[in-house]
């Protein structure tokens, strides 16, 4: 499935795979870096911490929460391993984007070069 985020004033367009009600509770955990996108919708705004874990994700990953007009109101680089992961506005959508090599591009049009040196090896 395709989905269009708009992050400062511009519109992305990438593709995402959807999870169901039991892939959402593991999302990433034992996968590979070489995973797909996933989106993790909602469909009401969530009102809890956002409160996300990482425990068994073997690789970074960039988080987007988004509202329900898919505007980015949060982004965060996820290391492996981290306990808890949350956002404090109320949201929609979480977006998992996986750091690997084809998935460069679309994550440097959320985060600068320099920070992205720091989680990705080639």
């Amino acid at each position: 499935m395709r989905l269009v985020v708009s992050f400062n004033g511009r519109k992305i367009e990438f593709s995402v795979r959807q999870t169901g009600f039991f892939s959402r509770g593991l999302g990433l955990t034992f996968r590979t870096k070489d995973t797909s996108i996933l989106l993790f919708d909602f469909s009401r705004a969530v009102t809890w911490q956002g409160n996300l874990t990482s425990l068994f994700v073997f690789f970074p990953f960039l988080t987007l929460w988004l509202d329900e007009k898919n505007k980015v109101i949060g982004f965060k680089i996820v290391r492996p391993f981290t306990f808890s992961i949350s956002q404090k506005r109320k949201f929609y959508r979480i977006v998992e984007i996986p750091l690997n090599n084809s998935n460069f591009p679309l994550v440097k049009k959320f985060v600068s070069t320099k920070t992205l040196a720091k989680y990705y090896r080639r």
